[in-house]
């Protein structure tokens, strides 16, 4: 199969949840949150959810569960508690959640990040998959995490990746 063959079932556009875990960042001070948003609908994409959500794992699984059933909402990207700290459980939260694991995806990252922040990239537990038809990335809370994580990974392959979950072959 052609790669142009492949891609024939991606779509154009995809509609996009955006998810803040955080105990302090408020609207205002959401820049990770407002950073994301903006760069998803510069690639043409439509943000059909946003929220702020304290580091609470039940809270997070459970927002995630209502936009995976949201039909219009194909990828959720969260942004914050990746960490080590007792209070991010994102990703404790999310994985239980996976149907598959897009391994790929946390390995680039550290990778990148590497290569702008040393040895601490170590630190960063980013992790993607899906559930059922939805991607969910997630991502760490930083603005330069966030540029990097949909600038270089997330935007380049998300329509594939959609299309991919769409066509059952992901």
């Amino acid at each position: 199969m052609t790669n142009d063959l492949h891609r024939v079932s991606d779509p154009v556009s995809v509609g996009c949840g955006v998810l803040t875990v955080s105990d302090t960042r408020t609207t205002d001070t959401d820049h990770s949150g407002q950073w994301a948003r903006q760069r998803l609908t510069a690639a043409g994409h439509t943000v059909v959810q946003y929220e702020i959500v304290p580091d609470e794992p039940e809270d997070v699984a459970n927002l995630i569960r209502q936009w995976n059933a949201d039909a219009s909402c194909q990828v959720i990207i969260t942004i914050g508690g990746t960490g080590l700290s007792p209070r991010d459980t994102t990703v404790e939260a999310v994985t239980a959640l996976l149907d598959k694991r897009i391994d790929g995806f946390g390995e680039l990252f550290r990778t990148l990040s590497y290569e702008q922040i040393g040895a601490a990239a170590m630190l960063s537990r980013a992790v993607a998959g899906s559930m059922a038809t939805t991607a969910v990335f997630c991502l760490p809370g930083s603005t330069k995490a966030v540029e990097l994580g949909v600038d270089k990974l997330i935007i380049p392959q998300l329509t594939h990746i959609v299309g991919l979950l769409g066509s059952g072959m992901l």
